[in-house]
């Protein structure tokens, strides 16, 4: 049974509390209005962005005074607002001490056509500041729109840890470099794989700044790239077993630059979401006993996407390297000359372990794993195992795709020595919420399963070291 590749449609937009702009602000004129320590703070935070801050006070706080002294961009005048000192200016940032003196600010803001933020009044204000993740000139914004600053700036805690203090010498280096990149006679397609190739780097040597060296090696790949007849670039990602947390970092960050995304059915919808909006999303799906996407057909679509100078994201649920073809695609690959690169993922062996809470390896009862497929291109039980190997106490076994072929699996096993009572357990949809573990031997399993409906991928895991669960 085949079908056809299918592209997803883009989604428009989710509605969104607030749309994330950043105003360039240097050498632009922003008038603040207010005393308090909250009114500081934002003054030095419009200072920083380089703006000349008016401040109205008539009674300054000493913290808005120690401001003003270490900012050379900020002045303090000592009275009260007026309509016209809003004239002109590019931004305003305002505090009320009433619901009267909020509607006055935003009614004179409004008068002059400038944006006003008034604090802890999001109801008479234009704009919101949120919470800030500072790696400049790389600066990242958290805003939940007002309605729970304490979340945001939890959620800034751990963006701060994805992206460390280092990172701003890479950004600076960007910034720095533009325009040498435009100017290395490099085309479009060339100057986005220079950027693809300084990320990759960046994230690989996070804690080392870059070097003039290092630009002019990235400009010296994109160079020969730009001159071979193959120009895009595949990455294989391993999606893991469903659960999107089990997505790896360096998966997100591969997913989130490309330009195309294939995917399997075993992968869950959400994970799609990490890929930026504007990437085109292809289901290429393979499921046994369901219709499939043929393998011929997928190859011939990374090829040609692969000539057209894309960068793509093969996206295989769990491991790409654990019973996903993965050495046909990448063999196709790089005869035509393209790069590929692979990001692991976690397998299903691996989450099924950790539904069950069991170790897959004991010192006493089992010191090898091994992993199967019971399932052959024709859709039956493959007959060329080593069944003396399968049978063995010693060893602990997943068997992938092995819902349907278990019967006689089963069978084969006890032919082969296995001890019936040989713990065995069948993890549907392993990571997900609506998982479901059936429990059982390896003798008595498969009439468990029997008048059950699997519907989900499942995985076999058997063996001694599983005993007691």
């Amino acid at each position: 049974m085949t079908r056809t590749a299918d592209e997803i449609p883009h989604e428009r937009m989710l509605p969104l509390e607030r749309l994330p702009v950043f105003f360039n602000l240097a050498g632009k004129r922003v008038v603040v209005v207010g005393e308090s320590e909250a009114i500081a703070w934002k003054v030095d935070l419009v200072a920083a962005a380089g703006a000349v801050v008016e401040t109205l006070s008539p009674t300054p706080s000493a913290a808005l005074r120690e401001v003003a002294t270490a900012r050379r961009n900020v002045t303090i005048l000592a009275r009260g607002w007026t309509g016209q000192d809003f004239v002109g200016a590019t931004l305003i940032v305002a505090a009320a001490a009433d619901e009267a003196g909020a509607d006055a600010l935003a009614r004179a803001a409004k008068a002059a056509g400038a944006p006003i933020n008034i604090v802890d009044r999001p109801r008479f204000s234009d704009f919101s500041f949120g919470a800030i993740v500072n790696r400049s000139p790389l600066v990242i914004g958290v805003s939940t729109g007002g309605a729970a600053p304490v979340f945001a700036q939890a959620v800034r805690g751990r963006i701060e840890a994805l992206v460390p203090e280092s990172f701003k010498a890479w950004a600076l280096a960007a910034r720095s470099w533009r325009p040498e990149v435009l100017a290395s006679g490099l085309d479009f397609l060339a100057r986005r794989d220079f950027w693809r190739r300084f990320t990759r780097l960046a994230f690989a040597r996070v804690e080392k700044p870059p070097s003039l060296q290092d630009r002019d090696s990235l400009l010296e790949e994109a160079h020969a790239a730009s001159e071979s007849s193959a120009r895009g670039r595949v990455t294989l990602v391993g999606a893991g077993p469903g659960d999107p947390e089990l997505l790896t970092l360096k998966g997100l960050r591969v997913l989130a630059g490309a330009d195309v995304v294939l995917f399997d059915d075993l992968v869950v919808p959400s994970i799609l979401d990490f890929a930026r909006r504007e990437a085109a999303r292809i289901n290429v799906g393979k499921r046994g006993y369901a219709p499939s996407v043929k393998q011929e057909e997928i190859t011939a679509l990374l090829l040609r996407l692969a000539r057209e100078g894309k960068n793509i994201v093969r996206l295989k649920g769990g491991d790409p390297l654990i019973f996903g073809r993965a050495n046909e695609e990448i063999a196709a690959l790089r005869g035509a000359g393209f790069e590929v690169d692979v990001v692991p993922g976690v397998t299903a062996a691996l989450a099924g372990a950790a539904a069950l809470g069991a170790s897959l390896t004991s010192r006493e009862t089992a010191r090898r794993v091994q992993f199967i497929t019971a399932h052959s291109k024709e859709g039956v039980l493959p007959q060329d195992f080593d069944w003396t190997a399968l049978a063995d106490k010693g060893a602990t076994t997943a068997v992938y795709m092995g819902n349907r072929t278990l019967p006689e699996l089963s069978q084969r096993l006890l032919e082969h020595g296995a001890d019936p009572e040989t713990p065995a357990f069948l993890i549907e949809r392993a990571s997900l919420p609506d998982q479901r573990i059936i429990s059982g031997t390896i003798a008595d399993l498969p009439g468990k399963i029997a008048g059950e409906t699997i519907k989900g991928p499942a995985l076999l895991l058997f063996g001694a070291a599983l005993a007691g669960l």
